[in-house]
């Protein structure tokens, strides 16, 4: 082959370079090994993959969160004070007592207030841990919503419209889950240590809550897919109304009709255009990261095949080991091949399709902007 060509393909062939930072570069060394064995997996089990990647996503974010309302809980009461920790509010502050004779009290919303031995208020309960509780897990929300949203479900639907139901789901979620609490956490106050206490709220709470969350995030975040087939089969029934009314000549009916297929057509267009959008950023970010694996996994190979000549270079292996560092020297090079030929591929599939795709967002981004315009 022309050594120009050869030289223009290692070219194309060059990784990113590591970090001078020793901590860095082994998380990035560690990062690249991942992106190959990955990749080499979602590319056999492309519907597999997807799930993996949701399911990875969604409890990474949530334990993430799930360690803030922790700090929370254990922090923020202490900001409010003994005056609010010893401020009862309950409700529906049903009496229970346990078998040992202690009265507790059953709530929705609000804490027992939390005494000691010798019946003195302490912070871990009353109107001041409620408020701690409400005001970290809203915090943690706020943070997770976005997270789930953009990365978790790449979701190109209305952010007020989801931020809505999601908070409502929120809201439903806490009073389910501030019920099923107060079943056993005021047997809890009694008997085990404040930190305890505050792990097994935290992680009561949170686990509960992240089961039912991932299913209202499959409603509130749907399949780009499925949303443009449904908005489809919609458009399709409002212009075989749109034909009957046409058909039936009254204006009324007609003009009712058209204002439903207008509607159904711009919602149409919105789902069609978060469906492009949707699979132009996918095949971008896949694109990109395959060919950086790619890249990578054949300077792998190169480095491993270095290695095994510097050793025979050294002249200290006996004949066994010679003949082993041979046949490793002499496999590794046709596996090189093989490998590079799939990066070449890999950079070329890359450079061919970014800019494809990127058209395809920013002829979307155009056509939005036209229509704000004009509604405007």
């Amino acid at each position: 082959m022309d050594e120009k060509i050869l030289l223009d393909e290692e070219a194309k062939l060059q990784p990113k370079p590591l970090s001078q930072n020793a901590f860095m570069a082994f998380w990035q060394r560690i990062w690249r090994w991942w992106q190959g064995v990955w990749y080499g997996f979602s590319e056999k089990h492309v519907k597999l993959a997807g799930w993996i990647y949701k399911i990875a996503f969604f409890f990474i974010f949530s334990m993430s969160v799930t360690v803030l309302q922790y700090i929370g809980f254990v922090a923020l009461p202490y900001a409010f004070g003994l005056d609010l920790a010893g401020t009862e509010f309950m409700w529906p502050n049903l009496k229970l007592t346990t078998i040992d004779g202690k009265d507790i009290c059953w709530n929705i919303l609000g804490y027992n207030v939390s005494r000691n031995a010798a019946g003195e208020v302490i912070i871990g309960g009353g109107l001041g841990y409620f408020l701690a509780y409400e005001i970290t897990v809203f915090i943690a929300q706020c943070i997770n919503f976005p997270l789930q949203r953009n990365i978790t479900f790449r979701s190109h639907g209305n952010p007020w419209w989801q931020a809505m139901w999601y908070f409502i789901g929120w809201v439903l979620v806490s009073l389910f889950c501030n019920a099923i609490n107060g079943l056993w956490m005021p047997f809890a106050e009694l008997y085990v240590p404040a930190a305890v206490y505050n792990l097994l709220v935290t992680f009561v709470t949170g686990g509960v809550s992240m089961v039912i969350f991932f299913f209202i995030f499959l409603i509130i975040f749907p399949d780009v897919d499925k949303t443009e087939r449904s908005k489809k089969a919609k458009l399709d029934a409002a212009a075989a109304k749109l034909d009957a009314a046409k058909a039936s000549g009254n204006a009324e009916e007609i003009a009712k009709a058209q204002a439903a297929f207008d509607k159904a057509a711009l919602a149409y267009e919105i789902a069609l255009e978060n469906k492009k959008v949707f699979h132009s950023e996918k095949a971008i970010s896949s694109a990109k990261s395959l060919a950086e694996a790619k890249i990578n996994g054949y300077h792998g190979m190169k480095n491993k095949l270095a290695k095994y000549e510097a050793e025979l270079a050294e002249g200290k292996a006996d004949a066994s080991k010679k003949a082993e560092l041979e046949k490793n020297i002499a496999d590794t090079k046709a596996t090189i091949e093989k490998v590079r030929n799939e990066a070449l591929s890999a950079v070329a599939s890359r450079d061919e399709i970014v800019p494809v795709e990127e058209a395809v967002i920013q002829e979307v981004k155009s056509a939005r902007e036209k229509r704000a315009q004009a509604a405007a």
